[in-house]
């Protein structure tokens, strides 16, 4: 599948198990199946990352690319959040409140150990057939 605009792209790491399971989380809770997926380790990644003006390896942070932006870190995660079923878009709109500076703290400091905290996967993220045509 190619990256035509008209869908959100969720860059992920596809090694890291916290990654990989908020991927699971949106493919469950995106009843509209509005979001395409690429592991930021794919040469499709790696451009959408290039595009956007981020470094192409070494990024530890989930990127939502959405209407020609990139979004990073907790906007990334609120963006996401707020378009998904379930107290997702609750959550989201309590946490878009809390000023940036302190999402990002946070999220950085999780992004730094989450490897350790959540563990690293041998290899990519693999879903299921019906979920493989969202994914670049």
């Amino acid at each position: 599948m190619a990256d035509d605009g008209s869908h959100p792209i969720i860059l992920f790491d596809g090694m890291c198990n916290l990654c990989s399971r908020a991927v699971r989380i949106v493919l469950k809770r995106d009843k509209a199946k509005v979001f395409r997926f690429a592991a930021m380790q794919s040469a499709a990644g790696r451009e959408l990352l290039k595009r956007h003006g981020l470094p192409e390896r070494g990024v530890d942070y989930l990127v939502l690319v959405e209407g020609g932006w990139a979004h990073t870190k907790s906007d990334a995660v609120i963006r996401i959040a707020s378009r998904l079923t379930g107290p997702w878009r609750c959550w989201a709109a309590v946490v878009r409140l809390v000023p940036r500076f302190l999402r990002d703290f946070k999220y950085d400091f999780i992004a730094r150990f989450r490897y350790r905290l959540f563990g690293k996967r041998k290899a990519c993220l693999l879903t299921s057939p019906d979920a493989a045509e969202r994914f670049l």
